[in-house]
C-alpha cells in the first residue's frame, strides 16, 4: 500500500512539474493572416436582386495550417450599405501559402436606386468602397481576424463587353 502511495506521489509531482508546458498549448504566437479583396464578380444584376461573388485571397504567413470557419461582412459603396451578412464555409489554408475564399452575396439596391444611378452616370468614374468584418479562424478555439479595407471600383470594368 505504501509503495502505491509513493508511486502516486511521484506521478503527481512529475505531472505538476510538466504542466508548465501545457500553457504553450493555449499561447498563440501565430501572426494574423493577410486578407485581400481581389475581385468582385457580378453574377446577376436584376431590378430587385443583385448577386455578386467576392473573391478573397487569404495569405497564411505561419508555419502551421490555418482553418477558416467563416466571414461576417459589411460592404459600403460610397456611403450606401451594399450588403451585410455572414458566410460560413470552412477551408484550410496551408502553412506559408495562400488560398482563395469566394463569398457569394445577394442584395437589393431598389430602395437606393436613385443614389446608385447617380454613381453609375459616368461608368469610368471611380466609386469608393469599404469592407468591414471579421473572419473566424481556428480549429477548436475561435480566433477573430478584423478586416477593414478601402478601395475603388470602376463600374465599366465590371460590365462584360
Amino acid at each position: 500500500m505504501l509503495g502505491r502511495w509513493r508511486t502516486l506521489q511521484c506521478f503527481t509531482l512529475i505531472l505538476l512539474l510538466n504542466l508548465g508546458g501545457c500553457a504553450s498549448w493555449f499561447a498563440d504566437d501565430s501572426v494574423d493572416p493577410a486578407v485581400h479583396l481581389v475581385k468582385v464578380e457580378v453574377v446577376r444584376a436584376k431590378l430587385l436582386e443583385q448577386k455578386f461573388i467576392l473573391h478573397f485571397r487569404i495569405d497564411n504567413p505561419n508555419d502551421s495550417d490555418l482553418t477558416v470557419r467563416g466571414l461576417e461582412y459589411r460592404i459600403h459603396l460610397a456611403d450606401l450599405l451594399l450588403a451585410d451578412g455572414e458566410y460560413e464555409h470552412w477551408i484550410t489554408v496551408g502553412a506559408k501559402s495562400s488560398r482563395f475564399y469566394n463569398v457569394p452575396i445577394r442584395t437589393n439596391l431598389w430602395p437606393q436606386v436613385k443614389e446608385v444611378v447617380k454613381m453609375l452616370k459616368n461608368p469610368r468614374q471611380q466609386i469608393p468602397y469599404r469592407l468591414e468584418g471579421e473572419m473566424e479562424t481556428g480549429l477548436f478555439i475561435a480566433h477573430y481576424v478584423h478586416l477593414a479595407r478601402n478601395g475603388v471600383i470602376i463600374p465599366a470594368d465590371l460590365i462584360p463587353e
